[in-house]
């Protein structure tokens, strides 16, 4: 019996030799490029990022494609989940197939689907894939030189399309005159030689290749960068950190004295920056587990905010329909107007350091700044391996309206978007919600300090022992 295969929050992702194997990645490629001839079209780009069997895995798919008759554009060399959306943009194809678990732990790998607008496939034509996965690919393959020779394959150099791109849109020539010292964590992913060649001078950190991540998953958030921000307090010269996941398409930032800046006050960053600075508006875009700093700070500005479940390809879906200035979830995947509708950890990089510049001020000065506008805030997440059901006990449990309080912190609403959001005051908060792409329960919280935080946590955790 095949292996039932299911999209998640963003892409289908399973474990490397167990569920992720050639034979499933052809069958994910046959509904793929059947998917592409239904809806009339013939191109797609593919690429893959620096995990293990990644070129493999990304060859499979192309032949699976070659024996349909859709036309590839396949990248030679890895390269970031962005550069794959850009270049279906730039190429006028009808979809881009990525290789990746983004974030996910080394074990995984995954495929990502992105639409001819530049950003994740929308939800109902992922479901229009799944629902055409055959049991088995059966197809007669053709070999990529077979496929060349026939005018099927052609290969692409999308980092050098992307870094054109990014020439056109960023004043790189201030940020590289304005004397600021960059560290910059690849996580040995995919963003690595992009940045190398943007920012020669930078302080290079875990920019070769190595599908192991060290055994790291390459989520960039604090407890995974203690290196970087290690780097930076020894190196009193830097003045910034800029980290990417193992696609590229998630940011984690440190400001001057290693302290960690994470995606929600980046996103207000952006907004910040490209109100007041690029003089543009738009609607606001978040996930449920975004700071409702983001509401307040749009709405000074007079901006509409829109709240979305979780998953970027939810502010994709509306990026491409509506006007919209920024979009972004907690888990670092950021989206800016005047870009392609899709998460890029390069790309919003590069927008804070030309603000930077702009300005001549520092991270931690720029974040005092937003301060000033909506006030101070903590945050942080934690990742609560439990058993499958455990899990899901506690999410019925949270369906039943069973929690009336953690610890001493009694609750005053919830609200259920996606997962469930407990407020304990006006600007506290702990949300229950079970990972769309690990099995792990995440319990996230707001407060004031990250004392605080971290006793509202630990509350939580006790309660749902």
């Amino acid at each position: 019996m095949s292996t039932k295969i299911k999209f998640g929050t963003d892409g289908w992702r399973a474990i490397i030799a167990k569920d992720y194997t050639v034979a499933n990645v052809m069958r994910v490629a046959e509904a793929t490029g059947r998917f592409i001839l239904q809806n009339e079209g013939d191109k797609v780009v593919i690429g893959h990022d620096c995990r293990f069997g990644g070129a493999m895995f990304a060859e499979a798919t192309a032949r699976v494609m070659g024996a349909l008759g859709v036309k590839v554009n396949l990248a030679k060399g890895y390269v970031s989940t962005p550069m794959v959306s850009l270049g279906v943009v730039k190429t006028k194809s009808n979809l881009g197939v990525v290789i990746t678990a983004s974030h996910n732990p080394p074990s995984y790998n995954g495929f990502k689907l992105k639409s001819s607008f530049g950003g994740p496939s929308v939800p109902a034509d992922v479901a229009k894939v799944e629902a055409m996965i055959p049991d088995a690919c059966t197809l007669t393959l053709p070999t990529l030189d077979e496929m060349y020779e026939n005018g099927l394959l052609n290969y692409i150099d999308l980092e050098g399309i992307y870094l054109k791109h990014v020439a056109e849109n960023f004043d790189l020539d201030a940020i590289r005159n304005s004397n600021i010292k960059i560290a910059y964590d690849a996580m040995y992913g995919a963003g690595q030689n992009a940045m190398r060649k943007l920012f020669p001078q930078a302080v290079l950190l875990h920019c070769d290749e190595n599908p192991s991540f060290r055994g790291q998953a390459p989520e960039p958030i604090h407890r995974n960068l203690k290196e970087l921000a290690d780097t930076i307090k020894n190196d009193p010269s830097i003045d910034v950190g800029i980290a990417n996941d193992g696609d590229a398409d998630r940011i984690g930032m440190y400001d001057g004295d290693g302290e960690f800046v994470d995606s929600h006050r980046i996103l207000l960053l952006l907004l910040y920056y490209l109100y007041n600075y690029k003089k543009e508006t738009g609607k606001v875009i978040v996930t449920f587990s975004v700071t409702d700093k983001m509401k307040k700070l749009a709405d000074s500005y007079n901006l509409e905010t829109e709240v979305t479940k979780i998953g970027f390809k939810y502010i994709a879906e509306i990026m491409i329909k509506e006007d919209v200035l920024v979009g972004g979830e907690e888990s670092g995947g950021l989206a800016v107007k005047g870009h392609i509708p899709e998460r890029d950890g390069i790309w919003n990089g590069l927008l804070i350091l030309e603000f930077m510049a702009k300005t001549g001020k520092s991270l931690k000065e720029l974040i005092q700044m937003v301060y000033d506008e909506v006030g101070s805030f903590a945050f942080d997440r934690d990742d609560l391996h439990i058993a499958e059901e455990k899990k899901q006990a506690i999410i019925a449990d949270c369906k039943a309206n069973k929690f009336e309080q953690f610890g001493d912190y009694s609750i005053k609403n919830v609200e259920s978007i996606d997962g469930f959001k407990f407020w304990t005051n006006d600007s506290e908060w702990v949300m229950i919600r079970p990972s769309g792409t690990e099995p792990v329960l995440r319990v996230y919280a707001q407060a004031s300090s990250m004392e605080n935080v971290r006793k509202l946590l630990d509350a939580t955790h006790a309660t749902l022992k």
